[in-house]
């Protein structure tokens, strides 16, 4: 029960729900809804009461690089999994090369899955002394055929 703690005491504050399980999804900017003759449609009776027949979940839905050493390229993996059951397509919108980010993968239609590469090179910019610690912030932006998802990438470059 959301009533009672896991000693089963009485909660003093509301459980706050993930926003996965409230329906809502983290970093999304919805996109004008563009009718696509081309594009697979199901017409089977169990998914047409259902409106949102197309999304992504990126797993993990944020990146954290951490301490990196000046110079040195660190890459990690982002999964972006088709949670529709159309095929759908997407494009990343390249960060801007004073960030030091890169994004690669392959372009086509998703089916399940597909991996994105985030790059990052360490490099310190602006030439002042910030006490040894510059830290890079950047949302990665994914334009899907229904909305935009914002990967947020942090570092902090030694």
């Amino acid at each position: 029960s959301l009533m009672v703690d896991v000693t089963g005491q009485t909660r003093k504050e509301k459980v706050i729900l993930p926003p996965y399980l409230q329906g809502k999804k983290p970093n999304t900017i919805p996109n004008k809804k563009v009718e696509d003759p081309v594009a697979g449609k199901v017409s089977i009776s169990s998914f047409a009461t259902r409106q949102d027949l197309t999304g992504f979940h990126l797993i993990p839905p944020r990146v954290t690089f951490g301490v990196l050493k000046e110079g040195c390229t660190y890459a990690t993996t982002v999964i972006m999994k088709n949670v529709g059951v159309n095929f759908a397509r997407f494009r990343v919108k390249q960060p801007p090369p004073y960030t030091g980010l890169r994004v690669m993968y392959t372009p086509g239609p998703v089916g399940l899955q597909v991996e994105l590469e985030i790059e990052i090179l360490a490099m310190v910019i602006g030439g002042k002394d910030t006490g040894g610690l510059e830290e890079v912030s950047h949302d990665i932006e994914i334009l899907t055929e229904t909305e935009t998802l914002l990967l947020p990438v942090k570092a902090n470059i030694l």
